[in-house]
């Protein structure tokens, strides 16, 4: 019996491959030995780290920070104010001024929220500031990027994670850097405050503010204290869970575990606290297994690992709670002020504000102009896609144009194929499908079984006739549906349609979809969160994945059956018009494609309705570009497109969709083949 009938779990199978390639690829880790081999392994890490999260601006701009109010309490006083992280991006922010800063210099902290709604204004990261202030330290307290203030909507609450977050991956610069970069610009505006000592500052942050707070600390060494709270745990253990999008390094697994990540700032005072009830992900045990590498990196790095390191244990949920701020204030207090052995110090009465009463725009008085993650995503895939227009598009025209043989044209698009594997984390090696075949001969139909990858089973149902040695198929047709599954594609409307037609059809369950869904999977708007999300810390984006998956189909097509027909088309409906228009971009076997109100273009400044997260790949759109950029690909052969929406669902007119497509239509026109590109609506968008 098959997988796919049933002998295993169906819905554990594409976690358990996960798992397996993530393992595979830290199969060979082994701790620097020396300090010379530890500081070539920090230096390269840095280099990784810095590209996974596509640079950072080479110049920063003009901070010009403005105060917006004030609350005067005792002890200290609270200012909203705002400031440039990039050219026109405006952080919110609260700063802490302690009473102490009126007579000298004094240490810094900068707080960043986790996923609290509320986040710098949720009253259990308002505690942690109030508790720092009263004990002397200025501290500034930030809303990161789709949260806070800064969300999509002007009311508080919310989650800038899924389908939002992720659409930052497609211009290659993720959440999780965007973070980091603007965390270097808080401490910017430390710096630039009279009141603060600048070679004191420390970071702090739980849940998802720990995410922060350890890669900020890792990457910007003017930190001189780092505590990271409720979140850290190791790369594998995550593959156990959902993260946010915020959380995400993409293809860090390639280059390395969370361990060493924290040992970059293992020598300035790092302190990791943990809770005993804690999720598996960010559990003691998990934890330990990283914290016990950054010791092995201060020990390299400083000598000193009983004083720059500590790992602290508080019986409790996931939380910041007081036990855990008691903690970080000693922690601060003795790396930040030279006072004290580091162990707990008692926290000051707290008294919190109503969160309304820190925000910098309070109720709907945020500017309408004001720049959002979705609309920062779009002017940067905007700039991203006319960088394209002005270089690469225009040289891959002309070369075409100028090809005098189809060979010529070949290698004129083997390098824009290559950058499209490339961002979709290479193709594996072949590797034996080892085909079974099972016949249903009630429905006249063959389950097609093989491995896709070594220990991944999928299959495909294929119409009987397909697999009848010495049967004549004149025409074949794929059929991709991740939303339906692969019986719903073979026994559904378009299938009766084509088979009308005279071709046969072969209908794919890809991994992680279908039969083979994750289960649960669905976080929000992104019914593949999960899985998608786990393809990301391997570096191989589940769009890459689903084309591979294809391509194997046709292999064990051919494995069965002796070969495939000269006509052989792929479909994808909605969702799965993307994935076959990728799959058919890299396999030139599929000679005509198919794609029905599918997405026509990722540019949008809203967030992502009604797609996979699965097909937002890290890059794609400063790398390879726009899907008309896929789709330019498929010239000389065939391709179909009826009907199309924007990346939130939008449905496109039909001179949106020429205009959409006009780089490939471009395309086609000079292979000459012109009447091969079919544009238009469907006939309910007609009417």
């Amino acid at each position: 019996m098959s997988v796919a009938s049933g002998q295993d779990d169906p819905s554990r199978q594409f976690n358990a491959f996960v798992k397996r390639q993530a393992a595979a690829l830290r199969s060979g880790d082994v701790a620097p030995a020396t300090a010379d081999e530890w500081s070539k392994t920090r230096t390269k890490l840095r280099a990784e780290l810095l590209r996974a999260w596509g640079g950072f601006p080479e110049v920063s701009c003009p901070l010009e920070p403005q105060v917006l109010g004030q609350l005067d309490r005792d002890g200290y006083r609270v200012e909203r104010i705002v400031f440039q992280t990039m050219p026109d991006v405006w952080m919110t922010a609260n700063v802490y001024v302690p009473d102490a800063a009126k007579d000298e210099k004094v240490p810094a902290v900068l707080c960043v929220h986790g996923h609290w709604p509320g986040a710098k204004q949720d009253p259990v990261v308002q505690s942690r500031c109030i508790g720092l202030a009263k004990l002397g330290f200025f501290v500034l307290c930030v809303d990161a990027f789709g949260a806070g203030e800064r969300g999509v909507e002007k009311k508080l609450g919310e989650y800038h994670g899924e389908m939002t977050g992720a659409m930052l991956f497609l211009t290659g610069r993720p959440l999780s850097g965007i973070q980091v970069y603007e965390n270097m610009r808080a401490v910017d505006y430390l710096q630039s405050r009279p009141e603060v000592d600048g070679e004191h500052i420390g970071i702090t942050g739980a849940s998802g503010g720990g995410n922060q707070t350890m890669y900020a600390g890792a990457f910007d060494e003017r930190l001189g204290c780092v505590v990271p709270t409720c979140s850290v745990g190791n790369y594998q253990a995550y593959l156990s869970a959902a993260c946010c999008m915020c959380e995400v390094v993409p293809g860090i697994l390639k280059h390395t575990e969370e361990g060493n990540v924290l040992g970059l700032a293992a020598g300035r005072g790092l302190m990791v606290t943990s809770a005993t009830l804690d999720a598996f992900q960010f559990s003691v045990d998990q934890a330990q297994i990283s914290v016990m590498r950054a010791l092995q990196a201060a020990a390299l790095d400083a000598g000193l690992t009983a004083q720059s390191v500590a790992h602290t244990i508080i019986e409790s949920p996931h939380h910041y709670n007081q036990p855990m701020r008691e903690a970080m204030y000693g922690w601060m207090t003795k790396r930040l002020k030279g006072q004290g052995d580091g162990g707990p110090i008692a926290e000051p009465e707290i008294v919190t504000e109503d969160p309304e009463a820190l925000r910098c725009f309070p109720g709907e008085t945020r500017p309408d102009e004001y720049i959002t993650l979705p609309r920062f995503v779009a002017a940067e895939s905007k700039r991203l896609l006319q960088i394209r227009r002005d270089g690469s598009d225009r040289q891959f025209l002309n070369a075409t144009s100028e090809a005098k043989s189809d060979d010529e044209r070949a290698n004129v698009r083997k390098p824009f194929v290559a950058a499209l594997e490339s961002v979709l984390g290479g193709m594996p090696v072949n590797s034996p499908l080892n085909v079974r075949s099972k016949e249903i001969p009630d429905q006249k139909t063959i389950e097609l079984t093989f491995e896709s990858e070594p220990g991944l089973e999928i299959y495909a149902l294929c119409d009987a006739t397909s697999t009848v040695p010495g049967a004549t198929v004149p025409k074949l047709a794929v059929i991709v549906d991740v939303e339906n599954g692969a019986l719903q594609a073979f026994s559904g409307k378009r299938a009766q349609e084509l088979r009308a037609e005279g071709w046969t059809i072969v209908a794919p369950e890809l991994r992680a979809t279908g039969r083979f869904a994750v289960a649960p999977d669905k976080i929000g708007n992104a019914p593949d969160h999960n899985s998608a999300e786990w393809s990301l810390w391997l570096g191989r984006p589940l769009l890459g994945q689903w084309a591979w998956d294809l391509h194997r189909t046709l292999d064990a097509y051919v494995e069965k059956n002796g070969a495939i027909p000269s006509e052989t088309a792929i479909m994808g409906e909605g969702p799965s018009g993307i994935i076959a228009l990728t799959a058919a971009a890299l396999d030139t076997r599929l000679t005509h494609v198919m794609t029905v109100d599918s997405l026509a273009t990722y540019v949008t400044d809203k967030p992502f309705r009604g797609q996979r997260l699965g097909v937002l790949v890290p890059g794609l759109l400063r790398d390879v570009g726009d899907v008309s950029h896929i789709a330019a690909l498929i010239a000389p052969r065939k391709l179909t497109v009826t009907g199309g929406v924007t990346g939130d669902g939008r449905t496109l007119t039909v001179e949106e969709l020429r205009s959409t497509f006009s780089l490939t239509t471009d395309m086609f026109a000079r292979f000459g083949v012109a009447d091969r590109l079919e544009l238009g609506l469907n006939s309910s968008e007609q009417n």
